[in-house]
């Protein structure tokens, strides 16, 4: 199938998108060819231009947070059909492995090989010209159509509508999922939330869900701060500094029982302010991506044993996938869950780079890519 999609070339360049001709191999064994309604863009696709997260092949095609219809079944497919809806999950679960028969998918083995370059079978389904084009996360959603491996391809309810369940790919469960399971949250908590983008709304979200008593979100940017309001934090701050002066003043100065860290990417001086402001024996949840060699972390270490607090690192919100996204669109079918609002603006895939610019400058708290029907 012959297609349009956007490439890296050169990854780590800050290149931007080639938005050109690619061809879509048919789905083989165990994979489904899926048309998106729509695509998320997310940060994580920033990081693989930016370098953060280095690549060292190229070309690779974007995206990973999407939601369509399947038009195409593989071999030893027996879960889907020609005509279902899916949600595409950003890291596959094979249900097999000891991660998941332990309850722990989000940790499954075949997700070590989201960033390879190839399919699960170490060939290419994506080609432009005479070159194999990596997808990321197996997926590649910066595309109108998708050959997805079956273990990362969630049926849905048609009820549901698709631009706004390819959000559930990969936002939304990354940051409800760290304030609901990561955290460890507990009713009538005090929460910190330390960055509203496109996950940190959605451990607002979760923890508004999971009974916090005190939501404070921290972002540098006012339309953040007033959407984290919209969207259930009970206070919203600029700093850092803002956030443990109020934290000092809500609690006497004990602490809030969760931090929470979804800044866009995680340098290690932003470690210890958030240990200063969590309580004895409270939890440290750090989900955002840092730089691969980040090794350098200022941290109190002696505080942090003596007062018998949890830093917990947190991939995909420790959710896992084939429970929590039919449980997400069941939340947003009750009211419960927002996602029609996370959407602040829409593009098409030719403006893609205009997406991420409006991302960086904070205007966002997701754009979403959508295709023609």
């Amino acid at each position: 199938m012959k297609t349009k999609g956007a490439l890296l070339w050169e990854p780590g360049t800050n290149s931007g998108w080639s938005v050109e001709e690619i061809e879509i191999d048919a789905p083989k064994r165990r994979e489904v060819m899926v048309k998106l309604a729509a695509s998320g863009v997310c940060h994580s696709d920033q990081h693989l231009d930016d370098g953060v997260i280095p690549l060292p092949w190229a070309p690779v095609l974007g995206g990973h947070e999407g939601a369509g219809v399947v038009t195409e079944v593989g071999p030893e497919v027996d879960n889907l059909d020609v005509g279902d809806h899916v949600v595409l999950s950003f890291l596959p679960s094979c249900g097999k492995c000891k991660m998941c028969v332990s309850g722990r998918s989000n940790m499954c083995e075949l997700g070590a090989g989201v960033l390879a370059g190839y399919a699960p079978d170490g060939t290419h389904r994506v080609h432009a010209g005479d070159k194999g084009v990596g997808c990321m996360s197996f997926l590649g959603t910066f595309s109108p159509y998708v050959c997805a491996p079956v273990d990362a391809t969630i049926k849905i309810d048609k009820d549901i509508p698709l631009d706004k369940a390819a959000l559930i790919g990969c936002g939304v469960p990354t940051g409800w999922g760290s304030s609901v399971y990561a955290a460890d949250m507990q009713l009538g908590d005090i929460v910190v939330i330390v960055g509203i983008g496109g996950v940190g709304i959605n451990a607002v979200q979760g923890a508004r869900l999971k009974g916090a008593g005190t939501i404070i979100a921290v972002d540098p940017v006012p339309f953040k701060q007033e959407q984290a309001q919209e969207f259930g934090a009970t206070h919203a701050v600029g700093s850092y500094e803002e956030a443990a002066t109020l934290v000092s003043q809500l609690t006497n100065g004990q602490g809030a029982d969760r931090v929470i860290i979804t800044v866009g990417v995680a340098h290690g001086n932003l470690m210890n302010p958030a240990q200063e402001m969590t309580r004895r024996g409270g939890v440290i949840v750090l989900t955002s991506a840092a730089p691969i060699l980040q090794r350098d972390v200022e941290f109190d270490l002696f505080t942090f044993a003596m007062s018998g607090k949890r830093l917990q690192g947190s991939l995909y919100g420790t959710t896992n996938s084939r429970n929590d996204i039919p449980l997400l669109c069941e939340l947003y079918r009750s009211g419960q869950l927002k996602l029609d609002e996370l959407i602040t603006r829409t593009y098409t895939l030719d403006d893609i780079n205009q997406a991420f610019v409006d991302m960086q400058e904070g205007k966002n708290l997701r754009g979403v890519i959508m295709y023609d029907d």
